[in-house]
């Protein structure tokens, strides 16, 4: 992975504002009783009117998967992630809903960006409440490690050593990422502490994806039939947050900050 232009990250600072702004219009509607699609089609439509285009919506696909069929990724209770927004599907009380957004800017051969977040539905357990809470410390942490010359080894060691001490999980088969020209790109940022990922240095001007999974239970997931989404192999609860970053000579910049 290279570093970015000047040019190239003043379009995914606005990018990604446009990103978190999509993101912040639909959470007020996640309520119970709310179709999970109807919430989809909220952030499409603020995406395509920003002069973005979701970068999730096509994405991928086999020859036994189709690509995927939504704008955002809504995964309820035990889906870790991928969870179809499209889905007739309601939101019900006491449900922990993760939100995932991508996004490529401007709509023709933008640079894309890329976030999450988990909130709870109504009235949730106290359980569930701290699960989210760790999960997205454990991101800040994390984010506070960045910096040029950081091994990416020391952001999973980092998230798994404080979700670990929690007595959580932390998902080992899926990983943050670059980001950029593509929606993934090298290097894989891991949750966990990988020694391969010693060796891989952050450099100033990398746009980087931490995104912390973690289950109230096992590390383990599968995938259901729809060939996407993922949940935790023993039906435990799992939370996701995710920024996208500019790594920079003494720090982090987010470059999807709610407002």
């Amino acid at each position: 992975m290279t570093a970015k232009t000047r040019e190239e990250i003043e379009i995914m600072r606005e990018g990604g504002r446009i990103l978190a702004a999509a993101l912040s219009r639909v959470l007020p509607y996640a309520e119970p009783g709310v179709h999970v699609r109807d919430l989809d089609s909220r952030a499409e439509e603020y995406i395509r009117n920003a002069g973005g285009t979701p970068a999730f919506l096509g994405y991928g696909g086999s020859k036994t998967t189709p690509p995927y069929p939504a704008t955002l990724c809504i995964s309820i209770n035990d889906e870790v992630v991928h969870g179809i927004g499209t889905r007739d599907r309601v939101l019900q009380n006491g449900d922990i809903v993760g939100f995932d957004i991508g996004m490529a800017y401007p709509a023709d051969n933008g640079l894309c960006t890329d976030m999450a977040i988990t909130i709870g539905i109504g009235r949730i357990s106290d359980a569930a409440t701290r699960l989210m809470r760790v999960t997205k410390e454990s991101l800040a942490r994390a984010i506070s490690l960045v910096r040029h010359d950081v091994a990416v080894r020391t952001i999973g060691k980092s998230v798994q050593q404080y979700c670990e001490s929690h007595g959580y999980g932390v998902i080992r088969d899926l990983t943050g990422h670059g980001i950029g020209k593509n929606l993934h790109e090298d290097p894989p940022i891991f949750n966990y502490d990988e020694p391969r990922a010693a060796s891989v240095r952050l450099t100033e001007g990398m746009t980087i994806c931490i995104e912390p999974m973690i289950s109230l239970g096992t590390w383990k997931v599968k995938m259901d039939p729809d060939g996407w989404t993922i949940r935790t192999a023993d039906g435990s609860l799992a939370a996701h947050f995710e920024h996208t970053l500019l790594v920079t000579r003494t720090g982090a910049e987010i470059l999807t900050p709610i407002p």
